[in-house]
């Protein structure tokens, strides 16, 4: 039987302590994370929506080939609950963004799509936060590339861990027996 341990589970338990230079490095990540957010989230007041409803309608518009564009799929893109979901695409929806469609072989699906608004307030917004990623980007690459740096704690366990289950044929540093 297989055991479902990833390699997060691995390294973390591999990696019994942090150095000061792993925490800056993890710190420094979080602030250039959260000053994007921070830029996204007033990009998308300020083109009067909710960050959620500007993030829905991205996710809608960005969905991988295959993916059926219904509430259930959004819901899992954006990590949240289905009804919360759906009380985004109420308010998409009586904005003229949005708009729902029946399914055209189960008229019981209901489908979702960009109205021409929405595409427009979505293209206007994403071409925004492409300016800003280019301004911002360098500096959340490096900040990432810190964290991932061969130096480290954490990446050091992590290699090792990839090294482990490359020596075993396991995936995912998964095993048979459940044994580590």
């Amino acid at each position: 039987m297989w055991r479902n341990e990833s390699c997060y589970d691995i390294v973390f338990k591999m990696a019994k302590h942090l150095d000061d230079p792993d925490y800056k490095s993890l710190a420094e990540l979080r602030h250039q994370i959260r000053r994007f957010q921070h830029f996204s989230e007033q990009a998308s007041r300020d083109a009067g929506l909710e960050p959620r409803q500007h993030q829905l309608m991205l996710a809608l518009k960005g969905l991988p080939a295959g993916i059926r564009p219904r509430i259930g799929e959004l819901a899992e893109r954006l990590q949240i609950q289905h009804h919360s979901a759906v009380e985004l695409v109420n308010r998409l929806s009586a904005g003229g963004l949005v708009r729902r469609q029946r399914g055209d072989q189960d008229r019981r699906e209901v489908l979702l799509a960009l109205t021409p608004k929405g595409e427009r307030l979505l293209g206007e917004l994403s071409l925004h936060h492409q300016n800003e990623l280019r301004m911002q980007g360098p500096a959340l690459i490096a900040a990432l590339k810190r964290v991932m740096h061969e130096g480290s704690s954490v990446a050091a366990a992590a290699r090792e861990a990839r090294e482990k289950a490359s020596r075993t044929g396991h995936k995912n540093g998964r095993t048979r027996t459940g044994r580590r």
